[in-house]
């Protein structure tokens, strides 16, 4: 009766050391793995309406980490030239391959009549001069035990008009 108590105690005992070592894993696979840069690489213009205007808004996404790494929702905030442009959130199914990069792109309909007037005069001088933006987000990842990384960033930026040229 004395073995059988010292056995469950022993397999008490590495249960708990078991857990704690798959807690450990999770911390530092948080620990190691690099924040992925994303970048706005285009606004794009691809359909001009009275009450509605599609834009095209394209990222590159760099993964630094030496695994791929599994993108399943994109959170983001958009300004230009200081007036938030788009928000939203999406889910997607991309893989960003190890040290690499991939090219994200996200519909996104406005109306820039209703909801930003100002916002109408910035997209029609982007398409002649660069502008400025703020990018803000999230991305989640299709990996266990894993939390979504926050991305940021600014630059400058032309609106193109691909239903247009």
């Amino acid at each position: 009766m004395t073995t059988k108590a010292v056995a469950r105690t022993t397999g008490a005992s590495g249960l708990m050391a078991l857990a704690a070592l798959q807690l450990a894993a999770c911390a530092s696979l948080e620990e190691l793995a690099a924040a992925p840069e994303v970048r706005l690489t285009d606004v794009e213009l691809h359909d001009l309406d009275t009450d509605r205007q599609t834009f095209l808004l394209s990222f590159d996404v760099s993964n630094p980490n030496p695994y791929p790494l599994p993108v399943s929702q994109v959170a983001y905030q958009v300004s230009l030239d200081g007036t938030r442009f788009a928000s939203g959130e999406t889910h997607c199914a991309l893989t960003i391959p190890a040290r690499g990069d991939s090219r994200l792109a996200i519909s996104v309909d406005l109306d820039l009549l209703r909801t930003a007037p100002d916002l109408l005069f910035t997209v029609r001088d982007a398409a002649r001069r660069d502008i400025p933006y703020a990018l803000d987000g999230m991305l989640a990842f299709d990996i266990p035990h894993t939390k979504p990384v926050h991305f940021s960033n600014e630059g400058a930026i032309r609106v193109t008009a691909a239903a247009f040229q």
